[in-house]
């Protein structure tokens, strides 16, 4: 074979020792695949600038040379052993047991990258940990937190890194992969004695106005969603209900938005719901208050018994 030749040459010329050629030939496969890499990446990146086509080159290019690193390096290594696949059944029974968690994971990476849960960029919830993906690697994925203790789905600032192998004992929701968009409610309680007619209708004007223009872009991406979920609606246009509560009476926004642009959303329509009905004298916002009832007869009579 090729790298028996190689050995005996070195060992011929340099008078070293079997196992010290082997780390020299281990060392210039290493350097020699470092340099395909750095000489690739540095190709790929002058007529790239994607960030994310770049980071799924990076880490193509990265899982071939190790994979190529790993076999080239093992053959070097496994010339007294008759065949490659005893040696390869014996080291992966033992990693079987001493290395049970890094095996999962990594049949963990395998599962994301075949079945695709979720893909870098997506916004996912995993456990109880929720993030939007920015790294996925051999035996952990990164997500950039979101929610805990800040409101609305925004970016905590915390990176959580992941086991792989949680995708085999712990749920996922993806807030991307259906089509894009998720719904969102907001309630507004006004009293029994405001015109809750007007009030409905002034909702309905505001959402559409903040809204509606999510819906085509939705129904597009539903459309694409369908060809591989069992995905339906009625209608993706925005929508005020009317509930009757202790406090009032409650009119409930319902409509499409981005996940990552749903604070920003409330924020807008917030912003015009105060103004709105601020201009009217008929609407009042409801909130929980008490009435006192003072039973003066009973009063009068009781100070007449004291006397």
């Amino acid at each position: 074979m090729i790298e028996q030749s190689i050995e005996q040459w070195l060992i011929e010329r340099l008078g070293i020792t079997p196992v010290e050629t082997r780390l020299i030939l281990s060392l210039a496969i290493i350097m020699i695949l470092w340099g395909f890499r750095l000489i690739t990446l540095q190709l790929v990146f002058t007529r790239i600038k994607d960030p994310k086509v770049r980071y799924y080159w990076r880490n193509g290019i990265k899982y071939f040379t190790v994979t190529i690193g790993l076999i080239f390096i093992s053959i070097v290594w496994v010339q007294q052993i008759d065949s490659l696949a005893t040696f390869l059944g014996l080291l992966s029974a033992g990693l079987a047991i001493a290395l049970k968690d890094p095996i999962t994971n990594f049949a963990g990476w395998l599962f994301i990258l075949l079945r695709r849960p979720f893909d870098v960029g997506d916004r996912i919830q995993i456990g109880t940990h929720a993030g939007d993906v920015i790294d996925i690697r051999f035996f952990q994925f990164t997500v950039n937190e979101i929610g805990n203790w800040v409101d609305a789905d925004q970016s905590t600032g915390r990176i959580i890194h992941i086991p792989n192998g949680k995708v085999f004992t712990e749920s996922q929701t993806n807030y991307d992969q259906g089509f894009s968009h998720i719904w969102n409610e907001l309630g507004v309680q006004v009293t029994f004695e405001s015109n809750w007619e007007k009030a409905k209708k002034l909702l309905e004007n505001i959402v559409a106005k903040h809204c509606a223009h999510f819906t085509d872009a939705a129904q597009k991406k539903l459309l694409d969603a369908s060809k591989k979920f069992m995905i339906y609606y009625n209608t993706l246009d925005p929508i005020v209900y009317v509930a009757v509560k202790d406090s009032g009476i409650m009119l409930t926004m319902r409509y499409l938005c981005i996940p990552n642009k749903r604070r920003v959303t409330e924020d807008a329509i917030w912003k015009d719901v105060l103004q709105e009905f601020a201009k009217s004298a008929t609407i009042d916002f409801a909130y929980p208050t008490q009435r006192i009832y003072y039973n003066l007869k009973e009063g009068k009579e009781g100070a007449r018994a004291k006397q």
